[in-house]
């Protein structure tokens, strides 16, 4: 049966469904449990020319004070199917499962290839959008498929690995394919029994001081300890949603790390050096693939942790890549936003670039 506009929710306050707790109402709102609800919402909305805006788990968007004068689709299909072969498990799950219950159910399981990515505040469907990624692990190795809903012609698409073009904080999804398709579950290949993979140096020293691996037997209890010990490395920098944590109140990091050339690379080892900063510039990688870590340029360009001007958005008091809303709306935030960027690029000539999605 068709979907009519009493089947929808009226000027419901999307800051309620943001993890940065900002953004106007949404004149249409719809949580779909169902590919089949997702299909008959999309189809109102073309017949009455209403525009549709996708919502997973709210921790990389930002609304307008003035909110959304269309339909929010929040996608809220659930479920968790696994299929275990030899030494490998493919896990399916719904677009809609909290990011962090799939990895604490896989963990249990002991399934390995996503522990390091514990206390990420999004959805399963998200992942490939964002190619996830933390602490040296990122979705882009364990994703198999994806299946997606084309807005347009409401079939139902499958994407293999190769076809995501998963890179750092990259995807079709995000490039060719932006606004195209709406992800509606996400099937992983983990390894049964897998020790975990550690390659992240700060990952690598917490646990050297917290659990010994080597004595644990058991992949479950060495998959947990990961987890465990990168909750609490999140935590201590406010990047698990607590409610009694203002500082949690946020959409995460804020910018990414930009990826620079050689020649650029150069240019700001010498700014840094004409500064009088001391040491070499952190970096990643080679030639015109070198990632610099945005929290290093915003921390040398002055914006360190707690950083705010006037306005209530500030910089977390313990993490300076996060924008906290306290109090404010999303336009103290965007103007935070603006004197970081314009900070940092006359500092270090590098153009920072947001990593939530701002939605006009």
């Amino acid at each position: 049966m068709a979907f009519t506009e009493q089947d929808f929710q009226k000027n419901v306050k999307l800051s309620k469904y943001t993890t940065i707790q900002l953004g106007g109402e949404a004149k249409y709102f719809l949580e779909a449990t169902s590919e089949g609800q997702i299909l008959d919402a999309l189809e109102f909305a073309k017949n009455n020319n209403i525009k549709v805006q996708i919502l997973g788990g709210g921790s990389n968007i930002l609304f307008q004070d003035a909110g959304f004068d269309g339909l929010v689709l929040k996608i809220a299909i659930k479920f968790v199917n696994t299929e275990l072969k030899n030494d490998y498990a493919l896990v399916t799950a719904g677009a809609g499962v909290y990011w962090d219950d799939l990895v604490s159910l896989v963990v249990n399981e002991g399934l390995a290839g996503v522990e390091a990515l514990a206390g990420i505040p999004s959805t399963v469907g998200a992942t490939p959008i964002q190619n996830v990624g933390a602490y040296g692990q990122d979705v882009s190795e364990t994703i198999v498929e994806v299946k997606a809903i084309d807005r347009e012609t409401l079939e139902t698409i499958i994407f293999n690995n190769s076809d995501c073009k998963l890179s750092y904080r990259q995807s079709v999804f995000k490039s060719e394919y932006l606004d195209q398709y709406i992800v509606t579950e996400v099937t992983f290949k983990l390894r049964v029994n897998g020790r975990p993979v550690i390659a992240y140096p700060q990952l690598e020293e917490r646990i050297k001081t917290s659990v010994d691996l080597d004595s644990l037997t058991d992949g479950r209890e060495v998959l947990s300890a990961v987890r465990e010990t990168v909750l609490q490395i999140r935590a201590e920098k406010s990047m698990v949603l607590n409610p009694e944590d203002r500082n949690s109140i946020s959409s995460g990091s804020f910018f990414t790390n930009p990826i620079v050339s050689e020649m650029t690379f150069n240019n700001v080892q010498a700014k840094a050096k004409q500064l009088g900063i001391q040491g070499p510039v952190p970096n990643f990688g080679t030639g015109d693939e070198i990632k610099i870590p945005a929290a290093w340029l915003l921390e040398k360009a002055g914006f360190v942790k707690g950083y705010k001007k006037g306005a209530p958005a500030h910089l977390s008091l313990r993490h300076n890549l996060a924008i906290v809303n306290n109090g404010g709306t999303t336009k103290d935030v965007l103007e935070l936003q603006k004197e970081i960027q314009l900070g940092v690029k006359e500092k270090f000539g590098v153009e920072l670039e947001r990593e939530p999605i701002l939605v006009n």
